[in-house]
């Protein structure tokens, strides 16, 4: 936790020397998939498209016009799709709480690149099981232990004209905590996620909805 909110404090020191400050509003399609591995047993997963709910609120500080940097808060809906044999699958995700902090090159105002890391956290769990089609449980947890409760995560995109952008983003966390513990049908300790181990990453769509007029700082 040290270093990146040192970085965050960082970063909003150098910001009070920018050029220009703005905001804008985000909307986000997911194309979701998950590196899993069983038992160290390479897995296949499912593709997941999500578009609700995804929003953000980016802080943008343009240094120059070819150079600045971003933070915010975002709120995603992240997971994946999991095979767990023949006729089980499983639909794991959660809905976390982001804040991003990425640095852009290129034209401030058209096209340009960007990367940076983002910490999420977790704050509801969903689980589904589907036998041979048929969904047979459901249910989710807030600020559940299944999950880890913090992300760290590393992204990188372009920013088109007209305010949409195309990004990569991988999670370095594993989705599952291994360790947690519940009890099976007979009152058996067990633990469901041991040895499964997913990390997620995704492609999405990024459409900016709103702009907010650009405060101008120092010339």
């Amino acid at each position: 936790m040290k270093l990146p909110l040192l970085g965050l404090g960082l970063f909003i020191t150098i910001s009070t020397l920018a050029q220009k400050q703005y905001l804008t509003s985000d909307g986000e399609l997911i194309f979701g998939f998950a590196n899993i591995e069983r038992n160290g047993v390479r897995e296949p997963s499912v593709p997941r498209v999500t578009l609700f709910f995804h929003g953000q609120t980016l802080w943008h500080i343009d240094r120059s016009q070819q150079f600045g940097w971003f933070t915010g808060l975002s709120l995603r809906n992240v997971g994946f799709i999991y095979d767990e044999s023949d006729v089980i699958r499983k639909k794991f995700r959660t809905y976390n709480l982001g804040i991003p902090v990425a640095v852009k090159i290129g034209n401030m105002d058209r096209t340009y690149v960007y990367g940076g890391y983002e910490l999420e956290i977790p704050f509801n769990y969903k689980e589904k099981t589907f036998v041979s089609g048929e969904k047979r449980d459901k249910f989710n947890n807030w600020f559940s232990n299944r999950v880890n409760t913090i992300n760290h995560t590393v992204f990188v995109g372009v920013r088109l004209r007209y305010g949409t952008s195309l990004r990569l983003k991988y999670y370095l966390t594993p989705f599952f905590n291994e360790d947690f513990e519940t009890l099976d049908g007979q009152g058996q300790r067990i633990r469901p996620y041991e040895s499964l181990n997913a990390h997620l990453f995704y492609f999405s769509i990024v459409k900016m909805i709103t702009k907010g007029k650009k405060l101008e700082v120092l010339e």
